[in-house]
Protein backbone atom coordinates (compact mmCIF):
# COMPACT_ATOMS: atom_id res chain seq x y z
CA UNK A 1 0.00 0.00 0.00
CA UNK A 2 1.60 3.40 -1.34
CA UNK A 3 -0.54 6.13 0.36
CA UNK A 4 1.06 9.79 -0.51
CA UNK A 5 3.93 10.46 1.15
CA UNK A 6 4.08 7.49 3.33
CA UNK A 7 6.47 5.29 0.84
CA UNK A 8 10.11 5.39 1.34
CA UNK A 9 12.46 3.90 -1.10
CA UNK A 10 14.61 1.05 0.96
CA UNK A 11 18.00 1.81 1.13
CA UNK A 12 19.49 -0.89 3.48
CA UNK A 13 22.33 -3.36 1.68
CA UNK A 14 20.33 -6.57 2.19
CA UNK A 15 17.07 -5.26 1.54
CA UNK A 16 15.18 -7.28 -0.90
CA UNK A 17 12.50 -5.10 -2.30
CA UNK A 18 15.73 -2.89 -3.42
CA UNK A 19 17.18 -5.60 -5.01
CA UNK A 20 13.98 -6.56 -6.89
CA UNK A 21 13.86 -10.34 -5.94
CA UNK A 22 11.05 -12.22 -7.28
CA UNK A 23 8.26 -12.22 -4.79
CA UNK A 24 8.30 -8.85 -3.01
CA UNK A 25 6.58 -6.30 -2.95
CA UNK A 26 7.50 -3.59 -6.90
CA UNK A 27 8.58 -0.09 -6.32
CA UNK A 28 6.60 2.77 -7.27
CA UNK A 29 7.87 4.06 -10.47
CA UNK A 30 7.10 7.08 -12.73
CA UNK A 31 4.57 4.41 -15.02
CA UNK A 32 2.39 3.29 -12.40
CA UNK A 33 0.28 6.66 -12.57
CA UNK A 34 -3.45 6.88 -14.03
CA UNK A 35 -4.14 8.87 -16.78
CA UNK A 36 -4.59 12.83 -15.96
CA UNK A 37 -8.19 12.81 -16.91
CA UNK A 38 -9.51 9.57 -15.33
CA UNK A 39 -7.55 9.76 -11.87
CA UNK A 40 -9.40 9.59 -9.08
CA UNK A 41 -12.69 9.00 -11.18
CA UNK A 42 -15.13 6.03 -10.16
CA UNK A 43 -16.47 3.54 -12.29
CA UNK A 44 -19.52 5.63 -13.39
CA UNK A 45 -17.21 8.63 -14.28
CA UNK A 46 -18.20 10.74 -11.10
CA UNK A 47 -15.84 12.03 -8.87
CA UNK A 48 -15.68 11.72 -5.56
CA UNK A 49 -17.13 15.13 -2.86
CA UNK A 50 -16.95 14.28 0.73
CA UNK A 51 -20.16 15.63 2.59
CA UNK A 52 -20.73 16.30 6.44
CA UNK A 53 -23.54 18.47 6.32
CA UNK A 54 -26.50 19.82 3.81
CA UNK A 55 -24.38 23.16 3.92
CA UNK A 56 -21.52 20.65 2.21
CA UNK A 57 -24.13 18.89 -0.64
CA UNK A 58 -24.93 22.82 -1.54
CA UNK A 59 -21.30 23.33 -2.87
CA UNK A 60 -22.10 20.38 -5.65
CA UNK A 61 -25.68 22.18 -7.40
CA UNK A 62 -23.90 23.47 -10.35
CA UNK A 63 -21.80 20.68 -10.54
CA UNK A 64 -24.38 17.35 -10.19
CA UNK A 65 -22.95 15.74 -12.85
CA UNK A 66 -19.85 15.76 -12.73
CA UNK A 67 -19.22 15.12 -8.49
CA UNK A 68 -21.02 12.45 -6.62
CA UNK A 69 -21.55 13.23 -2.93
CA UNK A 70 -20.25 10.79 -0.56
CA UNK A 71 -21.43 10.75 3.21
CA UNK A 72 -18.54 10.86 5.27
CA UNK A 73 -18.18 8.00 8.32
CA UNK A 74 -18.97 9.81 11.22
CA UNK A 75 -22.43 11.13 10.41
CA UNK A 76 -25.57 10.28 12.64
CA UNK A 77 -28.47 8.64 11.02
CA UNK A 78 -30.47 11.19 11.97
CA UNK A 79 -28.45 13.86 9.69
CA UNK A 80 -27.83 11.29 6.57
CA UNK A 81 -31.63 10.80 5.98
CA UNK A 82 -31.98 15.18 5.89
CA UNK A 83 -28.55 15.33 3.44
CA UNK A 84 -29.73 11.94 1.17
CA UNK A 85 -33.26 13.64 0.97
CA UNK A 86 -31.90 16.85 -0.23
CA UNK A 87 -29.43 15.49 -2.18
CA UNK A 88 -32.77 13.45 -4.16
CA UNK A 89 -34.19 17.33 -4.49
CA UNK A 90 -30.96 18.90 -5.76
CA UNK A 91 -30.54 15.34 -8.28
CA UNK A 92 -27.35 14.57 -6.53
CA UNK A 93 -25.68 11.55 -6.74
CA UNK A 94 -25.22 10.19 -3.30
CA UNK A 95 -22.69 6.94 -3.37
CA UNK A 96 -23.40 5.44 0.13
CA UNK A 97 -27.09 6.58 0.64
CA UNK A 98 -27.96 3.45 2.34
CA UNK A 99 -25.21 3.47 4.72
CA UNK A 100 -26.17 3.31 8.70
CA UNK A 101 -30.02 3.74 7.52
CA UNK A 102 -32.67 1.13 8.76
CA UNK A 103 -35.39 -0.17 7.30
CA UNK A 104 -39.49 0.63 8.60
CA UNK A 105 -39.71 -2.92 9.96
CA UNK A 106 -36.80 -3.01 12.26
CA UNK A 107 -38.25 -0.18 14.40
Amino acid sequence: KIDGSSWRKPKGIDNRVRRRFKGQYLMPNIGYGSNKNTRHMMPDGFLKFVVHNVADLELLLMQNKTYAAEIAHNVSAKKRKTIVERAQQLNIKVTNYQAKLRSEEDN
